[in-house]
């Protein structure tokens, strides 16, 4: 059986590497995967990519089966699908999701993937870890029928958010950003898109997740008087300024933050990871998430990729990796 693999790992900030790999002899509970698509989200990923993540939060931040240690060397990722090539019968050949980071083959416990419906491909699976976001910070926004919401950012995780409300009977919903590009994916999401300074207010709910100070301004501007913007933006290192005066108490306006390491206390008892991560990949049946992703490049590509993913140069949602049909590319 082959066990040699390769690796990306973060050398230092802004500079990676494929690395070797050959996998020890799968432990008892233990399968190996090889590997179809990664994803790389702007969002995390390319905060880890330029060291941007604070000391404090070095423990935190620690994806599933990351390697080594922040700001690097380090492995890190949690987009990942592929195989079965080895474990129990019933999984052999299957197609799994799990949360680890870029690399071709590896071994991991049985525990540690999501099988995908069949009725979902493998290149739109990658998009999992996301929608399960976007699961969670609707679990904690609880919108109602008749709501009036805005997602502010239509980044990654602010899409996946979008397209799931579209779903949402009776709501008055609009995917707010200052990149006019970002209509087109809102059309193919069924979703009304605006420009900040053009956004409907009166908002009962806004989702923010632009990770940006104006975009958070604005979020708190759109709502109505008891509305509740939910953050969900993640700013590294950066300190962010709030603005909590002017008609900020007298309209009892709230900020919450949701955060997907928790399962959101809403979510109905008895729901925990694994059950949400299986709520994502099901509700990843829809054909028009495949608007989330916006390139595809190969694994050997990926070192002089992510440097223009981190700065912006390539402005994708979601990145797909390809790691060709033997896994080794």
């Amino acid at each position: 059986m082959n066990r040699s693999a390769r690796a990306f790992w973060l050398r230092s900030p802004g500079v990676g590497e494929l690395r070797d790999v050959t996998l020890a002899d799968p432990a008892e509970g233990e399968i190996v995967v090889r590997a179809l698509y990664s994803g790389v989200s702007r969002g995390t990923e390319t905060l880890v990519f330029r060291g941007r993540v604070p000391e404090s939060q070095h423990a935190v931040m620690r994806a599933p089966f990351q390697e080594g240690d922040f700001p690097g060397p380090v492995k890190y990722g949690y987009l990942n699908v592929g195989i079965v090539e080895e474990g129990p019968e019933a999984l052999l050949g299957r197609t799994v999701f799990c949360l680890y980071p870029h690399q071709s083959r590896y071994a991991v416990p049985v525990s540690a993937v999501t099988v995908v419906p069949e009725r979902v491909p493998a290149r739109r699976a990658v998009l999992a870890g996301t929608v399960e976001t976007a699961v969670n910070a609707l679990w904690d926004a609880a919108p109602q029928i008749g709501d009036r919401i805005a997602v502010v950012g239509g980044g990654m995780v602010g899409c996946s958010v979008a397209a799931l409300l579209a779903r949402f009977p009776g709501i008055r919903l609009q995917l707010v950003d200052a990149d006019p590009a970002r209509a087109k994916t809102a059309e193919a999401l069924g979703v009304d898109f605006a420009a900040p300074a053009d956004a409907l207010g009166d908002c009962d709910l806004v989702i923010h997740a632009s990770a940006t100070e104006q975009g958070l301004a604005r979020s708190l501007e759109l709502l109505a008087a008891e509305g509740t913007v939910v953050e969900l933006s993640w700013y590294g290192d950066r300190r962010i300024a709030l603005p909590l005066g002017e008609a900020f108490h007298s309209r009892r306006l709230t900020v919450r933050s949701s955060q997907v390491g928790t399962v959101s206390p809403a979510a109905r008892p008895g729901r925990g990871y694994a059950e949400r991560m299986a709520l994502a990949l099901d509700l990843l049946a829809d054909p028009a998430l495949d608007a989330l992703i916006t390139g595809e490049s190969t694994f050997e590509e990926l070192p002089e990729l992510m440097p223009r993913l981190a700065s912006g140069e390539i402005p994708a949602l979601c990145h797909r990796i390809s790691y060709g049909e033997d896994g080794l590319t």
